[in-house]
């Protein structure tokens, strides 16, 4: 307990060292101090809500005067009959004024309401249909029953809407259709040639020989578990390449892909 707070007795200790000031490094000061007090000033001015606002004082003779906001009725113009110059109609009769008599008209009405008769067509009665028993008549032309959009100008032709929309449809098809030409052509597979292919067969019979050397190496007892890992590597190691080996040289020709 004692060593942790005293320190070990020494001859070096005896002679006090001097005692090192520690010197700290000028305060940092930004050079933008000045802008930012300024720009701060600047803002802080204008969202000042203490004292009276600074405004113009209003001038003595611009004064409320009274009755100054009320409303006030638009004028009375004097009525006209507009830009023809119409004369203006004769007063109602009074009572006492007796009507004018003896006066006849150039047209016979009675002879002309007997020819209107016998020469009018009679009206064709209008399509309707019974449905209850009890006579209740309605019209075909409200029914939905009479096909009346077969005489229509455009009756039987595609609507626009229509052909917009296929119209966008097959572009979207092509886009796409190109879209995956194009991804066929980037992903196509490559075939091996026959200096490639023997190669790698090369590269790895000279993997498996140097991997092979290397497990024939190994010491016989597997006594740690570090060897027990070592040897279990190489034997996975070994097989892989025996599989890969083998698929190099049972078929001739091999793809790959450009990935």
């Amino acid at each position: 307990m004692s060593n942790t707070i005293y320190p070990p007795e020494s001859i070096y200790n005896l002679i006090p060292g001097e005692e090192e000031k520690i010197v700290k490094p000028p305060r940092y000061m930004s050079k933008f101090r000045d802008q930012v007090k300024q720009e701060k000033n600047l803002s802080k001015a204008s969202n000042k809500t203490m004292g009276p606002a600074k405004v113009d004082m209003p001038s003595p003779d611009k004064y409320l005067l009274k009755h100054s906001k009320e409303k006030k009725l638009p004028e009375k113009k004097a009525f006209s009959y507009g830009h023809c110059n119409q004369p203006r109609k004769p007063h109602v009769p009074a009572k006492t004024e007796a009507p004018l008599m003896g006066i006849h008209t150039k047209k016979n009405f009675v002879k002309s309401n007997a020819i209107g008769n016998i020469m009018a067509v009679p009206p064709l009665p209008r399509p309707a249909y019974v449905h209850t028993v009890h006579g209740d008549k309605e019209l075909l032309d409200n029914s939905g029953l009479v096909p009346k959009y077969i005489r229509k100008k455009d009756y039987g032709q595609t609507p626009e809407y229509i052909e917009q929309r296929r119209e966008e449809v097959r572009r979207a098809q092509e886009q796409y259709d190109s879209y995956v030409k194009e991804r066929i052509t980037e992903a196509a597979m490559k075939q091996l040639s026959d200096e490639e292919h023997q190669n790698i067969l090369q590269g790895l019979k000279k993997n498996w020989g140097e991997l092979h050397h290397q497990y024939q190496g190994l010491s016989v007892v597997t006594d740690t578990i570090r060897k027990k890992h070592r040897k279990e590597q190489l034997e996975l190691e070994l097989k892989q390449l025996e599989k890969d080996i083998d698929l190099i040289e049972r078929y001739k020709t091999i793809y790959i892909t450009n990935n």
